[in-house]
């Protein structure tokens, strides 16, 4: 067995320490020791108050709002250990943000999830641990290894042990857009259901139309699956279709990254989602409990993970 470093410490910033110290203790570890606070003009200040030498590092931090301010803790953090000596630095990063700018959707756009991607190999980290990219092909953006967890093994089994009593022929997983339609598939396997989509026209960014459901969701138990919940107006718009358009009976909602920017809560409060489950790969929102709204940890899976990596084991079982 190849071990990386000496030994193995866990850090964290600001963005969720929560799940780094739920990580630390599920895996027997303490938290790293460092100070990451700002400057009086709004620089990033950070200090790591114990050696590093020869340690494989893992750095906790998810790059979710303030957006800006979190990468940059993530940076310079990485750049702290390296130039302390770290025998190897692992990013673990539950939400990766700008991941939606993957691609040129008009002319002269940017692609910062690429941008993003090379500032923390630029950085120093050897390697990525991440959950539900908003694109898959994103894992192509970065020069180093990247170990990409998914959510499905974490939500599904949830709504299984809920609903196991339920015929299956009464329940239906649903994509919200052409684009989830892979995840959906692997929820619905999991769930033994069958599976249907929204089709929807987006006419501008965080506003959507439904157009139809392709597929049968009549009289049935459905269960929208996304990767992450922005401003909720898609999520909400697709259940409502569900609801008047398609004949459901009820309607759940999941995703990976409750981002729950704007108005969100809000409209999951007046939706007709009975409830939505998200993952703490974003700190829970206030107010989320009276949206209906339930968290599930990550920190089992990733400190699995973390094991795994440190000890030059396969990721792969974590997907199955």
């Amino acid at each position: 067995m190849n071990i990386h470093g000496k030994d193995i410490k866990i850090f964290t910033a600001n963005s969720n320490p929560k799940v780094a110290h739920e990580i630390a203790q599920k895996l027997g570890l303490p938290v790293g020791k460092s100070t990451v606070s700002s400057f009086a003009d709004g620089e990033i200040s950070v200090s790591i108050e114990e050696s590093v030498r020869g340690s494989d590092v893992f750095v906790v931090q998810s790059t979710c709002g303030p957006v800006n301010n979190n990468l940059m803790e993530l940076l310079i953090m990485i750049d702290a250990f390296k130039r302390a000596s770290a025998g190897r630095i692992t990013a673990v990063v539950p939400y990766f943000g700008y991941a939606r700018q993957d691609r040129k959707a008009k002319a002269r756009d940017p692609i910062s999830a690429k941008l993003c991607a090379d500032l923390i190999t630029t950085a120093g980290a050897d390697r990525m641990l991440t959950m539900d990219l908003h694109a898959a092909q994103i894992q192509g953006f970065f020069d180093i290894p990247v170990d990409h967890l998914l959510g499905v093994p974490i939500l599904a089994p949830y709504f299984v042990e809920k609903f196991k009593d339920y015929p299956r022929d009464d329940l239906v997983v649903v994509s919200p857009d052409l684009g989830s339609v892979t995840r959906a598939r692997k929820f619905a396997e999991r769930m033994d259901t069958t599976l249907a989509i929204v089709d929807k026209r987006r006419p501008r960014p965080n506003v959507c139309e439904v157009m139809n459901i392709i597929g049968d969701v009549k009289g049935k138990i459905a269960f929208l699956v996304d990767d992450m919940v922005d401003t909720a107006g898609s999520i909400c718009n697709a259940a409502k279709a569900l609801m008047e358009v398609g004949g459901a009976t009820e309607v759940y909602a999941c995703a990976t990254h409750g981002v729950l920017s704007g108005p969100a809560i809000e409209r999951i409060t007046n939706s007709c989602i009975k409830e939505m489950v998200l993952l703490d790969t974003i700190p829970e929102k206030e107010g989320a409990k009276d949206a209906r709204i339930t968290m599930l940890p990550v920190a089992p899976v990733f400190a699995e993970a973390i094991g795994r990596i440190y000890e030059d084991k396969p990721v792969s079982p974590l997907f199955g």
